[in-house]
This record gives structure tokens, sequence and C-alpha cells, in this order.
């Protein structure tokens, strides 16, 4: 990872354009190749970001951060403060708490919960970047990773978005889709899930338990 704090402009081109006048900031390039610009508020979202794929070029004091559909974030250094990289290693990934896990087994040995015809191929199916929680085939054979949550928000969407962008570039698996899945899913993580193509599906915890009737209402 590396860490830069500077003063610094960004501009984003692409579905739309957005500029951040000049400011103190942090800027996170990732082993992931993914490019985060913080602001030292707003908890953990970054103000402007790119998701990899997507190529770092630096001309001097500008950075061109280009993903694969032609979108960049333009990062102009006007003074620089920090500038550090250090080698994290491999992360274990998330542990989830007992209902998360609860609901993943009881997902998997359910998983025509999520539409008739539905299997499991693997729980826990490993990637580069952590594991997904479901891979599964739909009715008609397409590949699909579903993320489970307790509640939904929109740092799960992201994390099934570098998942699929991933598991994408599997010839053996491609095209992959994903479903989010949650007992609660909150409005913006809906939003950013629709943007990025992927379902939302509530779960009924107390019914895939059994005790009430299954039931998932997909969206």
């Amino acid at each position: 990872m590396r860490l830069v704090i500077a003063r610094c402009t960004v501009d984003y081109a692409g579905r739309l354009t957005a500029h951040l006048p000049s400011a103190l900031r942090l800027i996170l390039v990732k082993a992931d190749g993914s490019v985060s610009v913080h602001a030292d508020d707003r908890a953990y979202k970054p103000l402007n970001w790119m998701s990899p794929p997507c190529t770092l070029r630096v001309d001097d004091d500008r950075w061109t951060v280009t993903n694969k559909a032609g979108e960049q974030l333009v990062i102009t250094i006007d003074e620089l403060v920090h500038d550090s990289s250090y080698e994290l290693g491999v992360d274990p990934g998330l542990v989830k708490d007992g209902v998360e896990a609860h609901l993943q087994a009881l997902l998997a040995e359910q998983v025509e919960t999520l539409g008739a015809g539905w299997r499991l191929v693997r729980r826990e199916y490993p990637t580069a970047i952590g594991p997904v929680d479901l891979l599964c085939r739909d009715e008609a054979g397409t590949s699909v990773a579903v993320e489970i949550k307790r509640r939904g928000e929109i740092d799960g969407v992201e994390q099934l978005t570098r998942y699929l962008e991933l598991l994408n570039r599997d010839p053996h698996l491609a095209p992959v889709r994903g479903v989010f899945a949650a007992q609660e899913i909150k409005p913006q993580a809906r939003v950013l899930a629709a943007d990025r193509g992927i379902a939302c599906v509530t779960l009924d915890y107390e019914g895939l338990r059994g005790m009430d009737d299954v039931t998932a209402r997909l969206f």
C-alpha cells in the first residue's frame, strides 16, 4: 500500500464529472490497484475513488488513474507532505459474526430460496482478495456470486463489486453476476447495487431457520 498526504485537486471524468478544489487530503494506492482520495472526516467513505482493474500513470505532479471503461481520475499534487509505502501481506478476510455465519450456512443449504433451479458450487469461494460467501449457478447455468450480510450497507456492495471484477476475469466462470443478500439493506446500498448491476435479496433469518415460511424478496 502507498500512503500519500498532499495538498491536491481531484477531477473525475466518466459518466459524470466532479471536481474537488485544492485541499490537504489522504491518497491511498492499494495492492489491488485501487486508488482512493480521503478527507479527514466522513468516516470510511472516500471523496472519490477508482476501483480495479485500473492503471495509474504519474507525470511529475499529475496522477492519472484510468479504468477499463475509460473513466479517469486526475489528481494534481500542489504540495507533497508525506509519501510512504507498506507491505501489509495477505489479509485473512472478515470474520463474520454468529448471525452472518449462520445466514451463510442456512442459505447454502437452501440455495433454492434465491430461485428455482439454483445450485451451490461452493461456500467461501477463494479469490485473491478474500473468499466470496457463496458461488452458485442459477437455473440457466450462469455463475452467481452471493455476498451475505446481516445489515447491507454500501461497503458490502463495494466488496461484492471487487469480487465480481476478479471472478469475471476467469474464463471458466464468466460471466458472473452478483447478488447482495442481507436481513436489512440500506436504501443507499440498493441504489449503488442497481448502478453496478447487482441484485438485492432481503433474507428472512427466522424463516431460513425453519421457524416461519422461508421467504426472500428479490428486487
